[in-house]
């Protein structure tokens, strides 16, 4: 019997640094050996940036790295750069995609290439030699001696038979024209670059490496590598992605994450949520992506109107896992008229999975189990969203920070919000739609103010900000509060309250014992008396 021969696939070689010359990188492009992908549709720089990066680059000054991609797989590309036709590229041969430094080469090309005939054109470039400077012409027109044109550069022999026209000119005028025309053409034919080449990896690894070498300008993601390899001139990711989330706007779930949105026109395509799966995109025709893409908006539809009205969570800003909604809008996807017992199931599923932290370490595993269990109760073969989270216990609430962006906190504010607060102050009701308006932090503060519990109890200032020691409070009366004792400004409280002093207390999640424990200024039997209150009203919630 022969034996089988098992074929190994090549490992992915390490990121491979280069030192190239600018104006070979720019000649590689038009001659099809860089190919530029469609992660954007036009050049967005306007004439003063591109003036700087050649400044930069006559003044010797580092203008950034760029990021090659050398592979097999196949994504759409620009035909066309800075008014200049592309060659073709040779069919079934590894290239080398542009990822980072489009807008850095496209000036290049430009400003060294252009042979247009636009005279307003941003191309139209030529040197002050004089003033040694780049300058914007607006003719076509040969410019005067002491101004040559920089797509020149592009061919020796015509821009020194230009120079050389600079010996009409008097001495010493002339000398230090054509000396600086030199240093120009030096400049250029010398100036490198740091490139550094990605070889053999799949379109979801390129995405975080990228992300990794760029410290700076906007991150590449798998939305916009996922763009360039399904884009057709009837498709476009991103603008279909857009039009799914500009259609959340009414409900202030407009800024939901592109990327979330993306996983699930991956499932409604047939795959799944995972990137692995999202890259199958790429084989699905126009008319596929369309009709996923169209499921995919039907189905945020319901998911945020679900969130927005059964919930009352009020943005997108509030989730505490934007993942939540990416299995929610499968939900919906696949069960357009959920039964009263069936919305039950889901607010609970909600619920735990947001205060069990679940979707913090959401991985490929637990992706493709969430999207069974959401077919398995879709389809009535379950009763409930299977997601094996356990009850953490109300210890969360007295050890994790209060911050804003973190799940735990975000809870808190909504279950603050739903007991309709008000300020212990003056008894007003707390503005929620102020409160809850993204990046505003006036209305949270420490019900042990945290100055007296670093100073005068010397607690830790990580203790005093746990997520059990917040409240809605306006910053007029925590001004008021400053840094006095409870048992101290809560003597104003009582007074100033009276009879609804029970009612106001319980709107904060504040029970008799974690008041009575701040007028004794006890910070820690006030923590677990209110950590308990809170975690109570989250077992209503989530059927713990």
């Amino acid at each position: 019997m022969t034996p089988v021969k098992t074929i190994t696939a090549p490992a992915s070689r390490a990121p491979e640094p280069s030192v190239d010359r600018i104006e070979e990188l720019a000649n590689r492009i038009l001659k099809g050996d860089i190919l530029l992908p469609k992660f954007q549709r036009d050049f967005v720089w306007d004439k003063p940036q591109i003036l700087d990066l050649l400044d930069s680059i006559a003044s010797n000054y580092p203008i950034g790295s760029v990021l090659l991609w050398r592979s097999r797989e196949t994504l759409r590309s620009e035909r066309n750069v800075a008014d200049l036709e592309i060659a073709p590229t040779q069919q079934d041969y590894p290239v080398n995609y542009l990822l980072d430094g489009q807008q850095r080469l496209s000036t290049v090309c430009g400003a060294l290439y252009w042979s247009g005939l636009d005279p307003l054109s941003r191309w139209n470039v030529a040197y002050d030699l004089r003033e040694k400077k780049f300058i914007h012409l607006d003719s076509l027109e040969d410019p005067p001696l002491h101004q040559i044109r920089l797509n020149k550069l592009s061919d020796p022999s015509t821009y020194f038979q230009q120079v050389s026209s600079l010996d009409t000119l008097a001495a010493p005028d002339r000398n230090v024209l054509k000396d600086n025309a030199k240093a120009l053409f030096d400049r250029f034919k010398d100036y490198k670059i740091a490139t550094v080449t990605l070889h053999d990896m799949s379109i979801q690894s390129v995405a975080p490496i990228f992300e990794r070498i760029n410290s700076k300008g906007t991150p590449l993601t798998i939305v916009d590598l996922m763009r360039a390899a399904t884009w057709s001139e009837d498709f476009d990711l991103i603008d279909s992605i857009n039009d799914i989330t500009i259609d959340l706007e009414v409900k202030n779930f407009g800024g939901l994450d592109r990327k979330a949105v993306l996983r699930s026109i991956s499932a409604a395509a047939g795959g799944g949520f995972s990137e692995a799966s999202i890259d199958g995109l790429r084989k699905h025709s126009s008319p596929t992506l369309k009709g996923a893409v169209a499921e995919t908006k039907e189905a945020y539809r319901k998911a945020v109107d679900f969130l927005a009205t059964d919930l009352r969570i009020p943005t997108d800003d509030q989730l505490p896992y934007v993942n939540q909604v990416v299995v929610l809008s499968e939900l919906f996807r696949r069960l357009s008229k959920p039964t009263a017992a069936q919305y039950a199931e889901v607010k609970k599923w909600f619920w735990r999975t947001a205060v069990g932290g679940y979707f913090g370490g959401w991985n490929t595993g637990n992706m493709a189990a969430d999207q069974d269990a959401v077919k398995q109760f879709a389809s009535g073969t379950a009763s409930s969203i299977e997601c094996g989270v356990a009850d953490p216990g109300a210890g969360i609430w007295t050890t994790q920070q209060f911050r804003q962006n973190s799940a735990q906190s975000k809870i808190l504010i909504l279950l603050l919000a739903f007991n309709q607060p008000v300020d212990l102050l003056t008894g007003q009701k707390i503005d929620i739609n102020k409160a809850l308006s993204p990046g505003n932090s006036k209305e949270f503060h420490h019900f042990f103010p945290r100055d007296y519990l670093t100073k005068q109890q010397k607690i830790t200032t990580r203790r005093a900000n746990l997520v059990g020691n917040i409240i809605m409070l306006t910053a007029g009366s925590n001004k008021k509060i400053s840094n006095r004792s409870p048992s101290d400004y809560l003597k104003e409280v009582v007074s100033q309250l009276g009879a609804n002093l029970d009612n106001a207390l319980a709107a904060n999640l504040i029970s008799k014992e974690a008041f009575d424990a701040a007028m004794s200024n006890d910070y820690g039997a006030f923590l677990t008396a209110r950590a308990q209150t809170i975690h109570r009203t989250v077992s209503e919630l989530t059927g713990w």
